[in-house]
């Protein structure tokens, strides 16, 4: 029996059988009595329209208390203590409309790699038609052509993002950019001149800008915590699904006679329509309703994605509680306050560095050199054209085939993880696959195997970490007042500079020389190693709310922890195999929560979340 002190001042413990860590995240209902829990979920329920739901809410609030010991919670009725078991027992046990919806939203991101391929075999032969297949000049225009849409995208298309959500909604931005997603590659497929094809492209890109930014924070507010980043990693796997869609649909109409850069432009518009129609039948985002002050109807939309109605009270009532936190941190709530939040206030402007690192790390790797070039790359060192197609549908299929098992990956082994792993790999094989170039003499397969192989591998290590991670860490780092704004910036900084790089690689295959190009994107490929060493935070199993407190560590304690701490201990552990080094203790770490009784104090200390200078 515990004394009368013990439990006038409870303490949420500490598990002592390893380090503790610096920081710990913090749940805010664990600072407060459990009577003021009850109390404050009475008044939620009176004011938003949720009053016949007050029981349910009042035992959800104690679950979201202490989510890992719910057993503890007397209060629950058995089918809820079963409900909440089942869930944490069956990891990808979700409703039916969970995963339609996610499903679907995935299935929108096929259209942008689809418009990637789409273009890529169409260089085989729009720039004959239109008299543009020289050198210098002509090699810019075709390089607009191709960048247009990631130019446009980034520039225009990511930052109407907020308006287009506040007014229509997350399903309603989804749909009108699935419109123009399905009429602009038709068009592109009609035109009959350079200048017309850039236009229609143009339209292209601010349909693919707004839909980039929109739909992984869809997918991102919908998936619960255990399982988000493999299903908003849908949105990767995807897009490679697209790319391979896109290369085989450029190999079935190859001899289609003088239209097949038209029939490879225009195939696009498929997965388009599929999503625009598909998306009425989606849930809104419980999130997005909640933010506009439509709680009865988040808590109905969360009931349609999750298992049971505790779990759903849960969910949102958690998700109200951080967000009354987001808007008391947050400077200002017109568009561009909320955009200048993502520069200035420190949480946030971590979770930016991290968002935007990943996201040019993405360009700077060299990927979409190949996505967008490479049945020019292998045309141009000797292959057919027909095998050139071959070749890259090949690239398509290993690309897709290999982001499915980082579904598994994403949230056991991390993002971080992830792309500190691959980056030095895929180092390699680029700058294998640009020296390769360089043999000149011997057969085709002698001359031309190696870059094929090196090319295949490098898209294989893209596959397992940057790849997925990009869109999926980038739209979950965010708080919920500045999620759009803060999204709209990472899918500008990746739109931007793959429309760059669009824009340069045809020009810079000619002064550099293949092998030149392929060495610099190499050279890129371990500066962006050190950017992610440096800014990108682990995420994995926390709840958005969760991931508040991730980047409330200061840039400079967490990089000095990352190479005075976690580094030396791992080149000793796994480079020198030594067994008999103590893991250090975390940086950031979920606290255990014991409440004694009714007040909650925390026995490890946080970081203070000061301005960086």
């Amino acid at each position: 029996m515990s004394s009368e002190k013990e439990k006038s001042e409870p303490v949420i413990e500490v598990e002592q059988s390893q380090p503790s860590a610096m920081n710990v995240v913090d749940n805010p209902l664990q600072r407060v009595s459990k009577d003021r829990v009850l109390s404050d979920v009475e008044e939620f329920c009176k004011t938003h329209n949720l009053a016949e739901h007050t029981a349910l809410f009042r035992r959800a609030a104690l679950v979201a208390r202490d989510s890992t010991n719910f057993a503890n919670v007397s209060e629950l009725e058995e089918e809820e203590l079963a409900a909440l078991h089942y869930e944490r027992d069956h990891k990808w046990a979700g409703p039916f409309q969970m995963w339609y919806s996610i499903i679907l939203c995935a299935v929108g991101a096929a259209t942008q790699g689809w418009d990637q391929t789409g273009s890529n075999g169409a260089n085989l032969s729009f720039p004959e038609e239109f008299g543009i297949a020289g050198t210098g000049r002509d090699e810019w225009i075709v390089g607009v052509v191709n960048s247009i849409i990631f130019l446009s995208a980034g520039l225009i298309g990511a930052f109407i993002v907020d308006p287009l959500n506040h007014y229509l909604g997350r399903r309603g931005e989804i749909f009108l950019t699935a419109l123009i997603l399905f009429a602009t590659p038709i068009g592109s497929g009609f035109t009959h001149s350079w200048q017309a094809l850039f236009a229609v492209r143009f339209i292209l890109g601010i349909g693919i800008g707004a839909k980039n930014a929109t739909v992984p924070i869809f997918s991102s507010e919908l998936a619960p915590a255990r399982i988000r980043g493999a299903l908003v990693m849908f949105w990767q796997l995807w897009v490679t699904f697209g790319i391979f869609a896109g290369f085989a649909a450029n190999v079935i109409v190859k001899d289609v006679p003088r239209i097949a850069w038209r029939l490879q432009l225009g195939s696009a518009f498929i997965p388009a329509f599929f999503l625009a129609l598909g998306i009425y039948f989606c849930p809104e985002s419980p999130r997005w309703l909640m933010k506009h002050g439509k709680h009865d109807k988040a808590f109905d939309s969360y009931l349609r994605i999750r298992s049971h109605p505790i779990i759903a009270a849960r969910d949102l009532y958690i998700s109200y509680v951080m967000y009354l936190e987001e808007i008391a941190n947050a400077k200002g709530a017109s568009y561009f306050a909320r955009l200048r939040d993502c520069f200035t206030v420190p949480r946030i402007r971590r979770a930016n560095y991290g968002a935007s690192t990943v996201m040019l790390a993405q360009q700077m790797c060299g990927i979409n050199i190949i996505s967008f070039y490479s049945s020019s790359i292998f045309r141009d060192v000797g292959y057919t054209a027909d095998q050139a197609l071959y070749a890259s549908l090949g690239y398509g299929a290993l690309q897709f085939v290999f982001t499915i098992p980082t579904v598994f990956l994403i949230d056991t082994k991390g993002r971080r993880t992830l792309t500190l792993m691959t980056f030095p790999l895929m180092f390699l094989f680029l700058l294998a696959a640009g020296l390769s170039l360089l043999k000149t003499t011997g057969t085709q397969g002698e001359r031309l195997g190696p870059l094929v192989l090196f090319v295949y591998l490098f898209t294989i290590m893209y596959s397992l970490g940057e790849g997925p991670v990009a869109f999926q860490y980038s739209a979950e780092v965010f708080p919920t007042v500045q999620r759009e704004q803060g999204m709209a910036w990472a899918v500008c900084i990746n739109n931007t500079f793959a429309g760059v790089l669009g824009l340069t690689f045809p020009r810079m295959t000619t002064v550099f020389t293949p092998t030149g190009a392929f060495g610099f994107y190499a050279a890129l490929n371990l500066i962006a190693w050190v950017m992610i060493f440096c800014f990108v935070r682990e995420t994995k199993e926390l709840t958005l709310e969760e991931i508040d407190q991730v980047f409330s560590v200061p840039t400079s304690t967490y990089i000095k922890y990352e190479s005075t701490v976690w580094l030396p201990w791992f080149i000793k552990r796994y480079i020198f195999f030594r067994k008999d080094v103590p893991r250090p203790a975390p940086l950031i770490e979920k606290v255990q929560f014991v409440d004694h009784d009714h007040t909650a104090t925390h026995s490890v200390a946080h970081t203070e979340d000061k301005e960086e200078k």
